[in-house]
């Protein structure tokens, strides 16, 4: 495997299909999104979870993008959005060390102390937020990766959801590697 400026060039795998996490800086413009996802769309991908938010810098805003696809067809993909005119940079962080986090909002069937109780004790190990109760539902705020995000509704589920929405993935590249020796 050949290395780029000191880190091993990625394998593309033709064929094989996984998810991968885009982060494209641009200048906030108007029809920017939606060039992007057009350009997705053209390709034949489903964009899986989509975030969009400010940076420090005031003109410039963050896309965070999850498609699941093929390695080429992806790469291919990452070079267009690249020559796009407010595009200012595409990274792929797929398999790159990162931070990731999404937020979700559940409201839970709770009609009695018993159930709200356990509810209440569930979101205290996920270090969950109550945000909203009443005498029937209580709603959760939660922030974390997707394997707790799942593993939260895992655990809530039985007690039934009214109503849920989760934000896409915020992700931001790892500085601080520690280097295996």
């Amino acid at each position: 495997m050949e290395a780029i400026n000191g880190r091993p060039k990625r394998e593309i795998k033709k064929g094989e299909t996984r998810k991968h996490i885009i982060s494209i800086l641009v200048n906030n413009e108007f029809g920017v999104l939606a060039r992007i996802a057009t350009l997705i769309a053209g390709k034949g991908y489903n964009i899986e979870s989509l975030s969009v938010g400010d940076t420090s810098e005031a003109n410039l805003s963050r896309i965070t993008i999850e498609v699941k696809g093929d390695d080429i067809v992806i790469d291919q993909m990452i070079k267009q959005l690249r020559r796009l005119i407010d595009t200012v940079k595409v990274r792929d962080l797929t398999d790159v060390p990162r931070v990731e986090r999404e937020l979700m909002l559940i409201k839970l069937h709770a009609p009695s102390h018993k159930e709200r109780d356990e509810i209440l004790r569930i979101a205290q190990i996920f270090r969950g937020k109550v945000v909203d109760i009443s005498q029937d539902s209580i709603m959760i705020e939660l922030t974390g990766d997707s394997e707790k995000i799942k593993a939260f509704l895992n655990l809530v589920r039985p007690f039934g959801i009214k109503e849920m929405a989760t934000t896409g993935k915020i992700t931001l590249k790892r500085e601080s590697v520690l280097e295996e020796t």
